[in-house]
């Protein structure tokens, strides 16, 4: 008699398992509801036609299975992202994330609407409760949520028993920020010279050309004697109002020079930007990046720090570049720490995209060291956009977990982007490019990077669901806590110290008495040079005060604009919940019928 392996034998039965619960499903899905009674007996349904809906045996063998399950049985601690899908949810095989390889950065890339916003709410949250800070840009307002306890529901309960996750309601600790203050948020500011000539070149859409005086530009601010302070972009406008002036035309003449049309193309894109309001992200007090790294008042976990933008969705160029400011402020701020057992902090740089629109050579340069050495320094970047060639390919290579929701392939263009997602990916026992464009909603592709530094098998994932709140937190909830925090004394109030356009003014004006006084015309007395002085000294004042003034009813206005958007997301979320409730209800009382008629039959 053959002996028989017990492993093979174990393993043929799960596969026979598998495609008989399919065949079961598949017999409920075309069953009919009991006949009412006193009905004449109906004639046998008819076969159903074949359906995608309809539950089939999953892509994968045994073997690959356990190859998946080993490949995700990390023993250090990591984020759980959820179940392994093959034909049907196993959450026998989970699919997580090690902590400590988090900081080797990672994509998260989808259509619109396929769950982009969700899974960095689970990320999120759980690095918080593992006590790593994190910051995110919340752009629809969605990811506010975070700050306030999930909801239970049946569709909810019976989703995350599907997948093994033992679901309970959970908020997270957040600090809200804002750029510049429009919106609700400690004000998130930076001085021009801080910004960097090329950020601001690329939120400009200069040319080489233009990038490279504006260069020299800055080079000469911070040259000058005495230094001229590039606070706002009203600075930056007076030195290159001056430097293309009688008074200074020849100050660059020993560095090349500036024309005078180079310098008209700069300062008319300038004034553009600031007409769009752009002049409330840049001054004083500049934000230290050093308070991103805070944890929870409870020392335990990690604070969340969340950056409004609702307000600004039509400068998006300055949304992404402002990100990419606070990235290099945290390279050059961090000390070099080596690899940790957990990250110092994890950067989720959603609309990645709009970083990379247009951007120069030199520009992608700098992204591509920052990303590149800022892992050493124990910060982790997730780049969220809607496709991995929305990434420069020497940035791609450094991401070392992906998470690909479903992409679409309705036109030529999108059918390209599919087979280029799909060649980025190791090889594994999936048809990916059918696959992708079939994956639910809350569902993925994922792959990571293992203890050992190695990609992960490819996963086919059903998605943890968030724990904390998946509609925004309440306007007046984020105001009560942004009215609390210490960082509004600190941040709250912008500063106007002596600045560049200041120490030009000063400049004209001495040269304007010196030449009074070479031409013979008298010059005022010192006290009439006092008064005068004072005075203009008041203008000024009155002039930075009704700046200010108007400065302030703009973001007024933003912000009840703001609160208005998003009074009406979240009366909008709260119908779709209750439409997902009661077709949820449904389901259920379908599921009942459908299991009293066929417990009936069996009788």
């Amino acid at each position: 008699m053959t002996d028989v392996d017990p492993v093979a034998a174990a393993k043929k039965a799960l596969e026979d398992a598998q495609v008989a619960l399919a065949a079961a499903e598949a017999q409920a899905a075309v069953g009919a509801a009991p006949a009412p009674a006193g009905a004449a007996a109906a004639a046998p349904a008819a076969p159903a036609p074949a359906s995608t809906s309809v539950p089939r045996p999953g892509p994968l063998n045994a073997d690959q299975v356990d190859a998946i399950r080993a490949g995700y049985a990390f023993d250090a601690p990591a984020l759980e992202m959820g179940a392994l899908v093959n034909g049907v949810a196993m959450p026998d095989v989970p699919i997580r994330i090690p902590i400590a390889m988090v900081n080797r950065h990672g994509l998260v890339a989808g259509a619109t609407g396929t769950g982009k916003t969700k899974t960095l709410q689970v990320l999120a949250e759980q690095l918080a409760a593992a006590g790593v800070p994190v910051f995110a840009a919340d752009i629809k307002g969605d990811l506010s949520g975070i700050a306030s306890p999930g909801t239970e529901s049946p569709q909810l309960i019976d989703r995350t028993n599907g997948i093994g996750q033992k679901w309970s309601a959970m908020a997270s600790p957040v600090e809200y920020f804002s750029l510049g203050g429009v919106g609700t948020g400690i004000p998130l500011r930076a001085s021009v010279k801080g910004f960097g000539y090329l950020l601001l070149s690329k939120v400009l859409g200069l040319n080489p050309t233009q990038e490279s005086s504006l260069g020299l530009v800055f080079h000469y601010a911070d040259r000058a004697q005495p230094p001229l302070p590039l606070i706002d972009l009203a600075d930056l406008r007076a030195v290159l109002m001056y430097l293309v002036s009688d008074a200074g035309k020849g100050e660059l003449d020993d560095l090349g020079g500036l024309s005078k049309a180079t310098a008209g193309v700069i300062l008319r894109e300038l004034i553009t930007f600031s007409d769009q309001g752009a002049d409330v992200f840049f001054g004083e007090p500049a934000i230290d990046v050093q308070k991103f790294l805070r944890m929870a008042p409870d020392g335990v976990r990690g604070l969340v720090s969340l950056m409004e933008v609702p307000g600004v969705q039509d400068k998006p160029e300055l949304f992404s570049t402002f990100l990419m400011w606070l990235l290099t402020e945290l390279y050059d701020a961090m000390p070099e720490v080596g690899d940790l057992p957990k990250p110092k902090l994890v950067f989720f740089f959603d609309e990645a995209h709009l970083l990379f629109n247009g951007a120069s050579k030199d520009f992608l340069q700098v992204i591509t060291q920052t990303v590149r050495l800022i892992r050493s320094k124990g910060v982790g970047i997730f780049f969220v956009t809607q496709t991995p060639k929305d990434v420069p390919g020497d940035v791609l290579a450094q991401l070392g977990s992906r998470v690909q929701h479903q992409l679409r392939a309705h036109t030529p263009d999108d059918a390209k982007a599919l087979k280029a997602t799909v060649s980025t990916y190791p090889t594994s026992g999936y048809d990916l490019a059918q696959v992708l464009q079939n994956l639910a909603t809350g569902e993925a592709i994922v792959t990571v990077m293992n203890e050992k530094g190695a990609p992960s098998p490819v996963a086919w994932t059903r998605l943890r669901a968030p724990q904390s709140s998946m509609s925004p937190t309440p306007a007046d909830q984020m105001a009560v806590a942004v009215a609390a925090s210490p960082l509004l004394v600190e941040y709250g109030t912008p500063v106007d110290p002596v600045s560049a356009r200041d120490i030009l003014e000063q400049k004209a004006q001495a040269a304007a008495q010196a030449a009074a006084t070479a031409a013979g015309v008298p010059v005022p007395s010192a006290g009439q040079a006092g008064v005068s002085a004072q005075q203009r000294q008041l203008d000024a004042q009155i002039a930075r005060a009704q700046k200010a003034a108007a400065a302030q009813a703009a973001r007024d206005a933003t912000a009840q604009q703001v609160a208005a958007d998003r009074a009406a997301r979240q009366k909008a979320a709260a119908d779709e919940r209750l439409r997902k409730e009661a077709v949820g209800a449904g389901v259920s009382i379908a599921k009942k019928l459908i299991g009293a008629f066929f417990g009936s039959t069996r009788r």
